[in-house]
């Protein structure tokens, strides 16, 4: 319990202390006229409170991300703490501020037009492809998993009923996309946010008063995953693609630029864009703990389950043995409603993402429906074969890990390349440092994984080492071939 009161300590102390260096770095103007000013366009160009704002951020970039990847990679031990900790304050919470103040400087663009600006216009058409692909995946996957629990709540879950409930999140789905934000989004996400954070506080409380005996930082961050079948899965680099939303996530930065249609001031980016990071941090953080007395205190057994339970029944069984009737409401908020949430901006910020590439104004209904439907025609069929072969969204669902990381290093080098046109010295390294980390993760995982090549894993230190090099070569050329245009 001590590394888990440290761990929360220390995120606190990160969003005071890195929080404001950071802003100060960048340098948010409040007399500057924000996209939701400039732009207003009555859909996705609409200015809302602040308060309504971090709320819908935080939900955005949330859904179940720091509750099942902290469950899952709680089963690494302490480690975790430190790979929430220190990825979210220098890695995660800075590169969400970052697209979303670099999205406010630019007219509210999403991801591939920055990496245009930034990088280069060829890198622009693969981010393009690259992020469709992944919201795509993210909305057929979080369709089929909250309807899949929903058929097996009503007692029947046949094919006919997951279908069935396909079908009505998928009419959700459709309505959120086309909306106007502050209609729909805007009104329902905060109550659900709300939701989510008071679970997690709950759970807190819990801890502090159970005081469970939970592995300590200084008991060894290793070996601990063989304790729980997780052998020839070492923390580095499986423990940083297992731990994505609580501590870095390359989804993030597909959302952060929907909020930065919505703020009505620039100095509203560190408590929105950070502030939401740093607060999906702690909710990680807590589940890590659960998951911890979950995994190696005894408490699956307190609570009628093993230590092989899967992320979605350790909520149920926690939830519902600690909070009771609340907590077993709460539960089905976690597993069902949050995935929803995060489904259908994913959606709609492909429909933008499109919108920004094609330059189609987004005023008209018709205008978002000839980028809308294509969209959801491409994850209806492959929700359609995956139903027919369940093993296949077990492989989405972990290309989707690697992606979503890989997305993450691709905008901290096109923060990176922001910084050394706008700032100069040596302010790049506050992203510089952390695309060179998540780049080793990205190409030792796909390497080593049995998803990928299956490279030995003793190759490991190599790998980490061309990757490094190869990714400072690249960048310093690129950067140089930008300076003498």
């Amino acid at each position: 319990m001590y590394s888990f009161l440290l761990s929360i300590l220390a995120l606190i102390l990160g969003y005071i202390v890195y929080g404001a260096f950071v802003d100060r770095m960048f340098g948010p103007d409040p007399n500057r006229p924000t996209p939701a000013l400039t732009k207003a366009d009555g859909v996705d160009f609409i200015r809302m409170p602040s308060w309504r704002v971090f709320m819908v951020q935080f939900l955005n970039i949330a859904g179940t991300g720091p509750i099942f990847g902290a469950i899952m990679g709680a089963k690494f031990g302490p480690a975790s703490y430190l790979w929430i900790v220190l990825g979210c304050i220098f890695a995660g919470a800075v590169h969400d501020y970052m697209v979303g103040m670099m999205s406010v400087r630019n007219g509210g663009v999403g991801v591939p037009e920055l990496v245009g600006k930034y990088m280069s216009k060829t890198t622009k058409v693969v981010m393009l492809v690259f992020s469709i692909v992944l919201l795509a995946l993210v909305g057929t996957v979080f369709v089929y998993s909250p309807a899949l629990i929903l058929g097996d709540m009503a007692g029947d879950g046949s094919r006919g009923a997951v279908m069935l409930w396909v079908g009505i999140i998928f009419l959700y789905y459709i309505v959120a996309t086309l909306l106007p934000i502050d209609k729909l989004i805007g009104k329902v996400y905060p109550v659900f946010a709300f939701a989510l954070l008071f679970m997690a506080a709950a759970l807190m409380v819990c801890l502090f008063i159970k005081w469970p005996h939970l592995p300590e930082i200084w008991d060894g961050l290793g070996g601990w995953q063989d304790k729980v079948g997780l052998k020839n899965q070492p923390i580095f680099p499986c423990l940083f693609i297992t731990i994505a939303c609580g501590a870095i996530s390359g989804f993030h930065a597909t959302q952060s630029p929907m909020m930065a249609r919505c703020m009505d001031n620039e100095k509203l980016g560190r408590p929105i864009f950070y502030g939401a990071m740093i607060t999906e941090g702690f909710v990680a953080l807590i589940w890590a703990a659960v998951a911890s007395w979950f995994f190696f205190d005894g408490g699956a057994a307190q609570v009628g389950s093993d230590i092989t339970a899967a992320a979605p029944a350790v909520v149920t069984k926690v939830s519902r043995g600690w909070l009771g009737l609340v907590g077993g409401i709460l539960a089905v908020l976690g597993v069902v409603a949050a995935p929803i949430t995060s489904g259908d901006t994913a959606f709609r910020s492909a429909r933008l993402i499109i919108a920004d590439f094609v330059k189609l104004p987004q005023k008209k209904l018709y205008s978002r429906l000839v980028l809308a439907i294509p969209l959801f025609a491409a994850s209806a069929l492959l929700l359609w074969y995956n139903i027919e072969d369940v093993n296949g969204f077990n492989v989405i669902w972990r290309y989707f890990g690697w992606s979503n990381q890989a997305l993450a290093a691709i905008m901290l080098w096109t923060a990176t390349a922001y910084l050394v046109r706008e700032k100069g010295k040596l302010w790049y390294l506050v992203t510089f440092l952390p695309a060179l980390f998540m780049t080793a993760v990205c190409v030792t995982f796909i390497l080593v994984d049995k998803i990928g090549f299956g490279v030995p894993q003793e190759y490991t230190p190599w790998i980490v080492l061309a990757s490094v090099v190869l990714a400072i070569a690249g960048f310093y050329r690129l950067s140089h071939r930008k300076h003498k245009n």
